[in-house]
């Protein structure tokens, strides 16, 4: 029996069991083998070029895949452009004047377009871009699956509900991943993302002058590291878009560091320090903070997760010409 004849037998059995494995089978490690076989190499090039300009785009590449992935799934919704019929993602309060590294996909894009024509999604290169990004940065490096199409709408509404505030709750902003089909794990292993990049001192400066309406600081805030921010982030509105590290120790290397400042209570937003209030998520913590090629290892595995999240395939969406519009 061929490969295609075999893996179309199992078709059925696995349709009805799992309608989630079905759209997983359609996207494949070597979707662009033969169509755009240099791929990977434009990808990783512009990726380098981008990072050596900007040693911050790392970071942000990964929270602008997260950013569309998270919001009705992988297929490139928050890189389009508002028009009179779409209220887009760009706008919505998690990315307006925060989200960043569109410049760097449209610049990709164009490259792709002269190498292979109206064949490479932009959700592909989105996800392909960011592999590459967390690689460079001192990260580990998965396979991707490929084969992703691009949506055809975005929606703003959904991108200010979905995406996770550094404002919530822990239990909160599980229930935004266990919605997209990821679990508590996940939580743990993806926002050790958090160990490459830089926030803007609004999302965490309640921590640091008036927490919960107290008057005071946040108690579990380490006070060497409360002292430092208080002079990046003075209690003025003027400084509400200063930028502070994630992680001061290592700020553009992908390390486990992260996970060492969370035991150390030098998480710098409150929702990366609440995962040291729950007995489930703190044990994870722990491991990954003494074992970093686990770290490694399961964030790769916990990226194709994300990446696979919602992912449109087969005739479904389009391939975009321009990641900003519709075609």
């Amino acid at each position: 029996m061929s490969r295609s004849a075999f893996r179309l037998s199992f078709v059925p059995l696995f349709w009805f069991l799992f309608l989630g494995h079905f759209v997983w089978s359609q996207l494949d490690y070597k979707f662009y083998d033969s169509t755009c076989p240099n791929l990977t190499k434009i990808v990783r090039f512009s990726v380098w070029s981008a990072i050596t300009n900007d040693t911050r785009m790392a970071a942000s590449l990964l929270r602008l895949h997260f950013h569309d992935c998270i919001v009705d799934g992988c297929e490139g919704s928050v890189l389009l452009d508002d028009t009179s019929t779409i209220k887009g993602e760009k706008n919505a309060s998690p990315n307006q004047n925060s989200a960043r590294g569109f410049e760097v996909i449209d610049a990709i894009k164009a490259n792709v377009e002269k190498a292979c024509p109206s064949t490479v999604s932009c959700a592909d290169i989105l996800t392909l871009a960011v592999r590459e990004a967390v690689f460079l940065a001192g990260g580990p490096f998965w396979a991707v699956p490929l084969g992703r199409r691009d949506g055809l709408t975005a929606s703003q509404a959904a991108a200010n509900r979905d995406v996770p505030s550094p404002f919530e709750p822990l239990k909160n902003l599980t229930a935004k991943f266990t919605s997209k089909g990821l679990d508590i794990k996940d939580v743990v292993v993806l926002s050790g993302a958090h160990t490459i990049g830089f926030a803007q001192c609004f999302t965490f400066k309640q921590r640091l002058f008036n927490f919960d309406g107290s008057g005071n600081p946040d108690p579990t805030l380490d006070a060497s590291l409360r002292s430092n921010l208080q002079s990046v982030c003075p209690n003025q509105d003027d400084s509400n878009t200063n930028l502070a590290p994630l992680d001061p120790v290592s700020s553009t290397k992908f390390d486990n560091v992260y996970y060492k400042n969370l035991l150390n209570n030098s998480g710098l937003l409150q929702s990366d320090q609440a995962l040291m209030g729950d007995n489930t998520t703190a044990a994870l913590v722990n491991i990954y903070s003494k074992f970093p090629l686990l770290f490694a290892k399961e964030f790769g595995a916990s990226m194709v997760k994300l990446s696979t999240v919602g992912v449109l395939t087969g005739q479904d969406g389009q391939i975009r010409k321009n990641c900003r519009v519709v075609n």
